[in-house]
């Protein structure tokens, strides 16, 4: 693998989970719309987004192609299917825990997505660790059980965002597509679902878009910029970087949220909180010292076989 290309997925990974770090803010200004509401929104939106960057890009034509050749990459078709609901149902239950005041317990979620990762990278893309990063891995295991057991109960807001991001993931690692191509076909999967679900509300006179405020109406348009832009970022750098290295990179987001639950939003943090963060960061900086040292190595080697080609 290029590490050039390893290093500038790293970057995009990176500044997609700062975004998600701080779309708490976000969904806090649209709480008093049902997360059902905002979900559909955010779906049909994406999709207008996407299908504008197609267009400026000029990449539509390349897109219809992409559809049509579903008739004969079907596992692609069924890939793309299962991407598409898998993110569904992890912005469902990331937006009901915001605006339910549970964002300590969804920032939970995403310190475990990380090691659902790593499992995966190590089992399905039989993913390598050093030692160094086995350490890190176990100390951050360690700090995420002291998290879930000092919640008290079964923290399910928190393993469903796991399981379903880290699948999400490993989709997007098997779908080798164009990202903006990939992502406008995932929201477009969902996207009658989620008009027909608008209308219903409509019918029913229980809508808030075009209904409340034109403030709460261009927030919910703007759901799809907010949504599509870290997810292109995400998907640039999960095709660059290797699954293990996208999971302890996320560990950002999370911390992200925390901070804005604890500072901002008042939630609980305790005492048992702050010691598992800390075995988090720990972990993280462990991790990330020795991908440096991975990555020196190599430049050096790069180096000096490139000095003695010439």
């Amino acid at each position: 693998m290029n590490q050039s290309e390893v290093k500038k997925g790293a970057i995009y990974a990176g500044f997609s989970y700062f975004i998600w770090g701080l779309l708490p803010i976000y969904w806090k200004f649209i709480q008093h719309v049902s997360a059902e509401e905002i979900l559909a929104n955010r779906i049909i939106w994406s999709f207008f987004f996407m299908a504008a960057i197609l267009l400026i890009t000029k990449k539509w034509g390349l897109f219809k192609e992409t559809i049509q050749g579903f008739r004969t990459h079907k596992k692609l078709m069924a890939a793309l299917i299962v991407a598409s609901l898998l993110i569904s149902g992890n912005w469902y239950i990331y937006i009901w825990a915001v605006n339910n005041d549970h964002m300590v317990e969804a920032s939970l979620g995403y310190y475990i997505n990380p090691l659902v990762s790593v499992l995966l990278g190590m089992i399905v893309f039989r993913e390598k660790l050093s030692v160094s990063q086995y350490v890190s891995f176990a100390l951050a295991l360690l700090g995420v059980l002291i998290l879930t057991i000092s919640y008290g109960l079964f923290p399910w807001v928190s393993i469903i965002l796991a399981l379903s991001f880290g699948l999400y993931g490993l989709a997007k690692k098997k779908i080798k597509l164009d990202a903006d191509i990939g992502l406008a076909l995932e929201t477009m999967a969902v996207t009658p679902i989620a008009f027909l679900y608008m209308v219903l509300l409509s019918y029913k006179g229980v809508q808030s878009f075009l209904a409340v405020s034109i403030n709460t109406d261009f927030l919910l348009i703007g759901a799809g910029a907010v949504t599509a832009i870290p997810l292109l970022y995400f998907a640039k750098g999960a095709q660059r970087i290797p699954l293990s290295t996208l999971g302890f990179i996320q560990f950002l987001s999370p911390t992200i949220t925390l901070i804005l639950g604890v500072f901002v939003y008042h939630e609980t943090f305790s005492k048992t909180h702050f010691i598992s963060f800390m075995f988090i960061w720990v972990a993280i900086t462990l991790f990330t010292l020795s991908k440096m040292k991975y990555f020196t190595h190599y430049e050096g080697k790069y180096k000096k076989s490139k000095s003695l080609g010439a």
